[in-house]
């Protein structure tokens, strides 16, 4: 700033050429060049400071409040699965700990684009007040990300597929689902990689990218289907009350009257074939509890057959009355070669040399 004073008066403090020193009024002329420069651009400079200041105060209160609200509103929806946990209605709902990581992905996701949309916006509001051209530098932003975004499509994909994901609640921890590339229990859910558990204790890490269609098998309710195959001459209404007296039993018996979500059907007659009728038994169940049940129905079901004497296919047949043994039916049937005088003995007899000594 000095420099430019003492420019504007015409001294130049480099050049040494001149020999005449710089004379008091020389001095108070430039002072008053300075100080008029410091009184023309004060308020200009102040008001950009100000400015700044401003929207550096705003910026901060505005990402507090929203991170609180999304706080806020994830402790909410905590207290609300809370609250519904162990009674009629949490049952057809997600368990605390499933809604609780989602809520807090969700809350995650949330409060990091809050952060990066207000201090953002709040960075270019600033650039803006030093009258510097933002149109450069947005489409330099725009260029680089779309080369990022082609670089690491997949990680976007994943990332993206991640938060979809988690925002339509396609399944959570606990569930038992079938991803296409691996099925398993699901023991962790992240935004770019999901962790499965599979039925031999292996652990799966599959990229939420690479799932094309999910199979929740821990949704709703389970059905447990099992088919009782009978002979074919067997009374079907003796049959049908067995069946219905078993799963009325099952359905008062601990644990499994808290599993079946409605009565053990009969639906009837399957197939029908020359060696074998099959009858169809089905029950509504608990999400996950499906093979249990079947287990321990096909269990009630075979006891409650042997007891009424109803014989599946495959069973051990029925006893029946021998018929009294004949001790000659072992015994071949005599044969013409056993006596020598008979003619087929004679026929077979060699025949003897002619006497060549007549």
């Amino acid at each position: 700033m000095l420099l430019s004073v003492l420019s504007a008066a015409g001294t130049d403090p480099d050049d040494k050429s001149t020999s005449k020193p710089p004379t008091f009024e020389d001095a108070q002329e430039s002072a008053t060049n300075a100080a008029s420069w410091v009184e023309q651009n004060w308020s200009t400079w102040l008001g950009i400071g100000l400015r700044i200041v401003l929207i550096v105060a705003i910026a901060i209160v505005l990402r507090v409040i929203v991170r609180r609200a999304i706080t806020k509103l994830i402790d909410r929806m905590n207290r609300t699965a809370q609250a519904v946990d162990g009674t009629a209605l949490g049952g057809l709902l997600v368990n605390v700990e499933r809604r609780r990581q989602r809520s807090h992905a969700i809350g995650s996701v949330l409060r990091s684009v809050a952060s990066f949309l207000i201090l953002g916006t709040a960075a270019l509001m600033i650039l803006g007040t030093f009258e510097i051209n933002l149109a450069p530098l947005l489409a330099s932003a725009g260029v680089a990300g779309v080369a990022i975004g082609f670089g690491a499509r997949n990680l976007v994909t994943d990332f993206l597929s991640g938060v979809f994901m988690i925002l339509e609640d396609q399944y959570g921890v606990g569930d038992s689902i079938d991803a296409g590339v691996a099925s398993g229990e699901v023991i962790e859910v992240g935004l770019r990689v999901t962790k499965l558990r599979g039925d031999n204790g292996e652990i799966w890490y599959v990229r939420n990218g690479e799932v094309k269609r999910i199979g929740n098998l821990s949704q709703g309710w389970s059905t447990a289907g099992v088919d009782v195959t009978v002979r074919p001459d067997e009374d079907l209404d003796k049959v049908k009350e067995t069946l219905t007296s078993v799963g009325e039993t099952m359905a008062k018996d601990e644990p499994w009257n808290e599993r079946l979500w409605g009565p053990i059907e009969i639906l009837g007659l399957d197939s029908v074939l020359l060696d074998s009728m099959v009858v169809r038994v089905s029950a509504k169940t608990m999400p996950g509890k499906s093979l249990g049940v079947e287990r321990e129905l096909r269990w009630r079901i075979k006891h409650a057959f042997d007891e009424a004497g109803i014989r599946i296919v495959g069973g051990l047949p029925l006893p029946t009355e021998e018929a009294p043994t004949d001790p000659t039916a072992g015994m071949s049937a005599p044969s013409a070669y056993a006596s020598a005088t008979s003619p087929q003995s004679l026929a077979s007899a060699p025949i003897p040399p002619p006497n060549l000594a007549k």
